[in-house]
């Protein structure tokens, strides 16, 4: 009956601790290394505007790549983990304006199942450029 008091101290024990996203594969770390290979990291931004002609690429279910050009591209760590983009589904982004904002929803789906397979924010964007020639 009164169990629950000795286990609440176990409880929130176990919500104290902070969030390691899972680490990258070889060749997940490989393509984000080429991606980036030969650009400079900047000042994280909580937000960047969505571009028709960009690019949004799943390197991992925690890890999406931005590109705007091929000197800009923006590195986004999710908050969270959408799953289900590592193996391919779809990112399903719920933005207000025309931007793509640090806690912006997302949502990765199987759309020929109907399936959700993952529920993740946004994360900061850290924008990585070709350095000027």
């Amino acid at each position: 009956m009164r169990a629950w008091v000795f286990l609440a101290p176990l409880l929130l024990a176990g919500c104290s601790g902070s969030y390691e996203p899972p680490k990258l594969t070889e060749k997940q770390t490989s393509e984000l290394e080429q991606a980036l290979a030969g650009k400079v990291a900047g000042e994280k931004m909580s937000c960047v505007n969505r571009e028709p002609q960009a690019n949004l690429t799943a390197i991992s279910g925690n890890v999406l790549l931005y590109r705007v050009s091929r000197r800009l591209v923006y590195r986004n760590d999710l908050i969270g983990s959408c799953s289900g983009l590592a193996r391919g589904d779809t990112l399903i982004i719920r933005t207000w304006g025309s931007q793509y904002c640090r806690g912006d929803m997302a949502t990765s789906a199987d759309l020929t199942s109907g399936i959700v397979t993952g529920n993740c924010a946004l994360g900061d964007f850290t924008p990585y450029r070709a350095p000027a020639k």
